[in-house]
Formats: structure tokens, sequence, C-alpha cells
């Protein structure tokens, strides 16, 4: 069984966050290709507008990306998320995970992040994951997930 990365991350708000220290809550994951694009912004919108209820849930919410944490300042700043990004430059957090995809952009093969979201229990085992995420609805089916356990 897969279990939460024992790794330390730079974050928004001037942290480090070890994701090993968050035992004893749920840690929702959801990993995005680039801050400040379309569909990036749409799904950090609407976990941000159901971060009351993930929290209510017990549930930490953190999203990651490959950009610096300049860059996640500005995203959230501009977006008001309640939540931390995780910069992953190293991508030490996305090869754990497998994140890291092959994919088509204007006609040429880049390596990028494949949008996905994992949802791990209080223990740190994992309890579900998502891959290819498609953004429209996604946010409440991870809640759903996490009030369900």
């Amino acid at each position: 069984m897969t279990q939460l990365p024992a790794l330390s991350l730079p974050a928004t708000s001037g942290q480090t966050i070890d994701l090993a220290a968050l035992r004893g809550k749920k840690v929702v994951l959801y990993f995005y290709p680039k801050d400040s694009t379309p569909g990036c912004t749409t799904e950090g919108i609407d976990f941000a507008r159901l971060h009351p209820e993930f929290v209510a849930a017990g549930a930490v919410v953190l999203g990651v990306s490959r950009d610096s944490v300049k860059s996640h300042e500005n995203f959230k700043c501009k977006f008001e998320f309640p939540f931390e990004l995780l910069s992953d430059a190293d991508e030490a957090l996305c090869a754990a995970l497998g994140v890291i995809k092959m994919k088509k952009m204007y006609g040429k093969d880049v390596r990028g992040i494949e949008r996905s979201t994992f949802v791990f229990d209080a223990n740190g085992a994992l309890v579900r994951e998502w891959r290819g995420v498609k953004v429209d609805g996604h946010a409440q089916a991870v809640l759903d997930c996490v009030k369900g356990f």
C-alpha cells in the first residue's frame, strides 16, 4: 500500500511543509501542471470554494506543481486560496507518486505533470487516487471521498 511520502517541501506563506508531520489528519495532494493557467486556476478555485468542508472533514488540502514558491505566492494571492501550494521544483514528490508524464503541447512532446489527486488517511495510507483528472466536478468528488472515511 502506498504511503504519504516523508518529504519536506517549500510552500507558500513562508513555510516548509513536512508531509510526515501531517499524520493524524487526512491529506489531499492535488498535482497540477502550471500556476495561473485556465484549468489549474479553475481547479484551485473549486478546491478553495469547498475548503471549509474539507477542513470540517479533518482534511488538509495542498496543491503541488513544479513552479517556484514566488510563482505560487502570486497565484495563491491572486485567487485567495485558503490552502498552501507546495513547490516541487526538483520533482521529488512528483517522482514518488509517479505524476510526471510525456504530454503533447502544441504538437511537441514535453515532460509535465499529469493532473492527479491523492487522498491519504490519518495514518498516511493512500485511500484513493485520480489520474488524468478532468477539472469539472473533480474537487467535489474528492470532498465526497474525504467525507466517506
